[in-house]
């Protein structure tokens, strides 16, 4: 707990950059990933489904970059089609930015004008293979690479590979995932009360015209 503490602070480089440095050689990189994406889907009993993606750079978070999703075209509980859906809207948004002429972009990048080195899926199998899927259709598979952790083990799982990874509970790069998993999650449940908060607080009183606050 102390070392996973540790890994939030900003002046424990040493321990950042070693833990960058160490996913560069699990995920066999050209670099190290200097931004890591974490996305986590909350709902409750399939109701108010929102998405978090949360952002690592240097190991640092960067919660000016942390975005929500409010899931439009999944019906019912399907954890899955979720994840496919956040990371399709995520990722179109950057190859349109990529994409656009220079002269229509400004000098402003927009809110997803950056790629990231590797993404972070919050699950398994299931979760990481319609992720997989999502890369596949915008043809940045193997430009972007991907992982997911399991929770109950804290495994890492890699796309087409059915055996998942167990590393040894000291390793810094363990430490880092999960933080950055822990931010999402976190993210992700805040976001997702405030949905179901407004929610319960919406009456059949309100769709009266001419009703209002008083």
């Amino acid at each position: 707990e102390f070392a996973r503490h540790r890994m939030k602070r900003a002046s424990d480089h040493n321990s950042r950059s070693r833990a960058l440095t160490e996913l560069q050689d699990l995920l066999n990189l050209p670099e190290a990933p200097l931004r890591i994406e974490c996305y986590d889907m909350a709902h409750l009993q399939g109701t108010d489904y929102v998405g978090s993606m949360v952002v690592l750079e240097d190991g640092l978070p960067i919660k000016r970059e942390y975005r929500k999703f409010k899931i439009k075209d999944v019906p019912g509980n399907d954890d899955y089609a979720a994840m496919k859906e956040v990371l399709t809207r995520r990722l179109s948004a950057y190859i349109a930015e990529r994409d656009m002429p220079v002269e229509q972009r400004g000098d402003r990048p927009g809110k997803f004008a950056y790629p990231p080195q590797l993404i972070l899926v919050d699950g398994g199998k299931g979760q990481l293979s319609h992720a997989a899927a999502a890369l596949d259709a915008l043809g940045l598979r193997g430009r972007i690479a991907l992982i997911g952790i399991a929770k109950r083990l804290e495994e890492l799982y890699f796309p087409e590979d059915p055996i998942p990874l167990h590393l040894d509970k000291r390793s810094l790069t363990l430490r880092l995932i999960q933080h950055l998993r822990n931010e999402a999650h976190r993210f992700s449940l805040g976001h997702h009360r405030g949905q179901r908060s407004k929610a319960a607080l919406r009456s059949e009183l309100d769709g009266i015209p001419g009703v209002g606050p008083a």
